[in-house]
Parts: structure tokens; C-alpha cells; sequence
């Protein structure tokens, strides 16, 4: 009995160390970014154009084209997602083809940002004339996105009980009456947490959007989603590896570092928030 408890000491002490450090660590950077970026955060800094090749000025174009290929990211990724996984947990019987498609899914999540970027360079850019363009780099990452929200979304289904199911069949409904109202709303806290994290992740990634309409130096605001843009991610790597004046423009690199984590901390935050208030609505409903 006293070795199950030192092993169980030990193993617990170990989950908290580990968590400690993960923390800690994550807490530093947080802490870093902040010190270094706070004092070059003014409303001007927010809602100014970049000015003699962003050495002054502010960032308004980067925040701007940001939303924009998010937005356009979540328009593309969360239909075909959610779509895929009721195929996958509802429709589909299991046997070689979603074995298949379930395997796919778990090799393109691990595949490397730039591999999307080149290959949206060849489907958007150059097979579908997009051109380089906000579309072009949200539907990139669209598909960066797009396995990542499937494999949320199946599993957030696969925790509607059984039940709950038959209950609608015995009621009369349709399998797809069932799924519409019954499964997805169960559903919903899940499917929203991994599809805000996902788009999260796509907001702070700058290889794929490298080839496909993002630039560095753009004082302007895009008129349409067919025009190149200025984007927070691409704009941090090249005022801080760069740039022919790194030293310059050092505290607007951590002006914009801090201004991107707040936008991804912001969507994580609503994650928890949209979670949190979805369960208490089918709490009640219960």
C-alpha cells in the first residue's frame, strides 16, 4: 500500500510539475511580449496607416486585412467541417472509405503550413485566377483550418448520447430532423470551441498566406476580397527579421506581437464564453 501511494504521489507531483512549467513558461512570453509592447500601444498606433516603409505610423492595415481573411477563413472551413463530420458520425457506416477519410484528416492536420501555401498558390492563385488576393489566402487557410474542425466537431457529436436520438425517432422525426435539432444543438458548445480554436491557430500563421496575397509594405485599406492585403502575422516576421532597420522598428514589432496575441487570446476567450453559455442554455433546457 505505501508503494501505490509514493507511485501515486509521484505520478500526481509529476502532472502538477508539468502543468507548473507549462504555464510558467507560457506566462514569460506572455509577460515578455507585454512589457516590451505595451508602451508603443496608443489609439494612434490602432488606427493609423503605416508610414516611410512602417518605420512610422501605425497598423490599422495589418488589424483590418487580419479580420478579413479570418472571416473569409471561417466562411469556408466551419460549413464544410461541420458538414463533413455529420457525414462521418451520422450518415456514414464505418468501413474502409471512413477509415480512409479519417486517416486523411489526421495526415493534413500534421502537414506542414507552407505545403498548404504552395498548394494555394497552384488551386487559387494560378488554376482558379484568383490571383494573389484575400480570397486566395483565406481559403488557404480554409483548408488549413478544415481538418482540424472535423475532427472537433465528430467528436463533439459522438457526445450526444444514443438516446437522445432514439428519443426524436420515437416522436416521428427524420434522421435529418434529428440532427438539425436534437444532435446539433447538444453539439454546438463543442463544435463552436474547436471551430474558434482552429480559426485562432490560422490567425497567427503566416507561411500560408506568404505566396497567396499577402504583403509587407500596403497603406491602404483592401477595397475587395480580390486585392492583396497587409496581415499582423507576415507583418511581425518581417519588421523583426526583415526589415533594413530592425533596431527602429523593434517596439513596433512588439507593439504588433502584442496586438496579435490579444486578437487570439480575444478568440479563445469567446471560445470559453460561447462554451460556457451554450451548456448553461441546455442545462436549463434539460
Amino acid at each position: 500500500m505505501k508503494l501505490k501511494r509514493l507511485k501515486e504521489i509521484i505520478g500526481f507531483g509529476s502532472i502538477i510539475l508539468s502543468a507548473f512549467i507549462v504555464v510558467l513558461i507560457l506566462g514569460i512570453i506572455i509577460f515578455d511580449i507585454t512589457a516590451k509592447g505595451i508602451g508603443t500601444i496608443s489609439w494612434q498606433f490602432l488606427i493609423d496607416f503605416p508610414r516611410d516603409g512602417m518605420t512610422k505610423g501605425g497598423i490599422l492595415p495589418a488589424i483590418i486585412g487580419t479580420i478579413y481573411v479570418t472571416f473569409i477563413t471561417a466562411l469556408f472551413s466551419i460549413p464544410f467541417g461541420v458538414s463533413c463530420a455529420i457525414y462521418l458520425s451520422e450518415y456514414a457506416k464505418e468501413g474502409k472509405l471512413t477509415s480512409f477519410i479519417r486517416a486523411a484528416l489526421k495526415n493534413l492536420a500534421g502537414v506542414p503550413s507552407i505545403i498548404y501555401g504552395l498548394f494555394g498558390v497552384a488551386l487559387f492563385v494560378h488554376a482558379l485566377q484568383f490571383g494573389t488576393s484575400i480570397l486566395s489566402s483565406g481559403l488557404t487557410l480554409g483548408l488549413l483550418t478544415l481538418p482540424w474542425i472535423v475532427t472537433a466537431s465528430e467528436e463533439a457529436i459522438k457526445t450526444v448520447p444514443q438516446t437522445y436520438r432514439e428519443a426524436s425517432f420515437a416522436l416521428g422525426a427524420t434522421k435529418w430532423q434529428t440532427i438539425r435539432t436534437v444532435v446539433l444543438p447538444c453539439a454546438l458548445p463543442g463544435i463552436l470551441t474547436g471551430s474558434i480554436l482552429g480559426l485562432s491557430r490560422a490567425c497567427g500563421e503566416t507561411a500560408p498566406i506568404l505566396f497567396t496575397g499577402v504583403a509587407f509594405y500596403l497603406p491602404k485599406l483592401p477595397s475587395s476580397i480580390f486585392d492583396q492585403f497587409m496581415a499582423l502575422p507576415y507583418h511581425l516576421y518581417i519588421l523583426s527579421t526583415q526589415h533594413h532597420d530592425i533596431e527602429q522598428t523593434r517596439p513596433l514589432a512588439y507593439g504588433s506581437a502584442l496586438v496579435l496575441l490579444a486578437l487570439v487570446l480575444i478568440l479563445n476567450l469567446s471560445a470559453i464564453i460561447l462554451r460556457a453559455n451554450f451548456r448553461k442554455k441546455f442545462e436549463k433546457g434539460v
